[in-house]
C-alpha cells in the first residue's frame, strides 16, 4: 500500500522521483524502488515524505483509521483538492464544482444516516 500511495501522491504534487529524492536526501533510485515496494524507508523519511506530500504518515502506510462517514467524507475531499486537472463529462472540475460534488456526497451520507 505504501509504494502504490507515495507514487499516487508524487503524482498528484507534480514531483518527479528525482525531486522527491533530493527533498528527502535519498537517492532517485531510492524512491523508485520504494515505489516498486522493493525497498521500504525508514520512519524518518516516512515522515520527511508524508510532510512534503501534504498527508498524514498514516495515510501514506495505508493506515486507515476512518471510523465514521464523515471523516472518510472529507479524507475523500482532501484526495479531491489535491487532483490537478480532474476532469467531469469531459470539462475540467472547477473549485464550485468540486465543493458542490463533496456537499452532494455529504447529502447522501445525511439521507442514508436519516433512515437507519
Amino acid at each position: 500500500m505504501f509504494a502504490e500511495k507515495l507514487r499516487q501522491l508524487r503524482l498528484e504534487h507534480g514531483i518527479t522521483q528525482a525531486e522527491l529524492a533530493e527533498k528527502l536526501g535519498v537517492s532517485p533510485s531510492a524512491v523508485g524502488m520504494y515505489e516498486q515496494g522493493r525497498r521500504r524507508p525508514d520512519v524518518k523519511t516516512v515522515a520527511a515524505a508524508a510532510k512534503i506530500l501534504g498527508c498524514s504518515t498514516d495515510e501514506l502506510l495505508g493506515i486507515e483509521q476512518t471510523s465514521d462517514v464523515n471523516e472518510a467524507i472529507d479524507g475523500f475531499a482532501r484526495t479531491l483538492e489535491r487532483q490537478p486537472g480532474l476532469m467531469f463529462n469531459g470539462e475540467p472540475l472547477s473549485d464550485s464544482d468540486r465543493e458542490n460534488l463533496i456537499n452532494a456526497i455529504r447529502v447522501a451520507a445525511a439521507i442514508t444516516a436519516g433512515r437507519q
